[in-house]
């Protein structure tokens, strides 16, 4: 005895046929990219210690004093002729 009619049962086969299409994309997709990753080294877990090298010496740059201070008058402004 069917229980759903026939566009009932068309429905759900429907919906089946659907669900079955996206898992089939969703893992096939996934396996692509696993597959991908195989190919690839993963890093080392833990790189070797550097040696503690002895940082450098900072040097500033330091302007000396003027003993003179720079002229506060100024001179006339020169005259410019065009031709």
């Amino acid at each position: 005895m069917n229980l759903l009619s026939v566009q009932g049962q068309g429905a759900v086969w429907l919906i089946v046929l659907f669900l079955l299409c996206v898992i089939l994309v969703h893992a096939t997709k996934l396996a692509r990219i696993g597959y991908r990753t195989l190919r690839k080294k993963l890093p080392p877990e833990k790189p070797a210690p550097k040696p503690q090298q002895k940082p450098e010496p900072v040097y500033f740059i330091v302007e000396r004093k003027q003993k003179k201070r720079a002229k506060t008058e100024y001179t006339p402004p020169k005259e410019i002729k065009f031709r």
